[in-house]
């Protein structure tokens, strides 16, 4: 499988609120590349989708939601830094990004206030970065045999997914959404306009999990029964039914912590099914996040299968 796709996405700044130029890139890869599709979507994206894309191919039943944005940092006062969702925080990671006086290399400082027992967080170098200004990972490409790994596996692997879902499908939804990593806000909106206008009710959520005693690397992509959410059983049975069928190799997931675009489908106003599908990952967000090529590969296969059937 080339991955030069996948790599050339993890490199790409867009921390939850700073999506644009994901979005961006997206748009243009599906100018040029949407041709070569067995079937051609309609596009909804611009100012009343904000930065969130939607492609619909043919007569839709299932929607894939597939988060473009990472987590990073903002530049506050004083050298100081807020995160953008959860990244993990540890001294001397290399952090990047740009304000109005040029582009930013630095790393970070993460250091424990002994009286609170908070982490502080501040950056290095010789200014002042802007306030405002939002930081991620240096991206370092790191390709085996077996593996790939990166910072922001988290989500342009579910992105990838969603591109790789794109060549062929003939009918369903895909959604790139933002904000997922920093409590979401977006997911809300399209499921409203699907559902009015398409009466789509079901959805899966092409995102990244983690590697845990009971999900292994190279052993499959992770059917999740549940997170911090539960979905509904009668739905997740019906595709541990299928996965069984296919030949694909899977594993299922059940914790008790953790959550995704889900979230939003499942406390709003409408009644969606769904079901979390991904690739588990190690070193979670970190810039060393690490995918095993098996995963990857069962990952996208299942995506096709389920969405010719459900």
């Amino acid at each position: 499988m080339d991955f030069q796709l996948l790599k050339t996405m993890c490199a790409i700044h867009a921390p939850s609120g700073h999506e644009s130029a994901m979005t961006d890139f997206l748009l243009d890869y599906i100018k040029r590349n949407k041709k070569k599709w067995k079937k051609q979507p309609k596009i909804f994206s611009g100012d009343e989708f904000q930065d969130c894309i939607v492609l619909v191919f043919g007569k839709p039943r299932t929607a894939v939601f597939a988060h473009i944005d990472s987590i990073g940092f903002t530049v506050r006062y004083k050298k100081g830094l807020v995160k953008i969702g959860g990244p993990r925080t540890k001294s001397d990671y290399v952090l990047i990004g740009k304000d109005q006086l040029g582009d930013i290399a630095c790393k970070l400082i993460a250091k424990k206030n002994r009286s609170t027992g908070e982490t502080q967080l501040s950056y290095t170098g010789a200014r002042t970065f802007e306030r405002g200004t939002t930081l991620t990972f240096k991206p370092q490409w790191r390709e085996t045999e077996n593996f790939v790994q990166c910072c922001y596996m988290d989500n342009r692997l579910g992105v990838f997914n969603a591109l790789q879902l794109a060549e062929t499908i003939e009918n369903g939804v895909i959604c790139f959404t933002c904000y997922e990593e920093h409590g979401g806000g977006t997911v809300a909106f399209l499921q409203r306009f699907l559902k009015q206008k398409y009466n789509v009710k079901q959805a899966l959520i092409s995102d990244i999990t983690w590697i845990t005693e009971g999900v292994r690397p190279g052993k499959g992509v992770a059917l999740s029964l549940r997170d911090s959410l539960i979905p509904r059983k009668k739905f997740t049975d019906k595709i541990v039914k299928l996965a069984q069928s296919s030949g694909i190799p899977y594993q299922l997931e059940v914790e008790g912590s953790g959550g995704s675009d889900a979230k939003e489908l499942q406390q709003s106003e409408y009644l969606w099914d769904w079901m979390f599908i991904g690739a588990p990952e190690d070193n979670v967000h970190t810039p060393d996040e690490k995918v095993h090529k098996k995963d990857i590969a069962a990952m996208i296969e299942m995506y096709k299968y389920l969405m010719n059937k459900l």
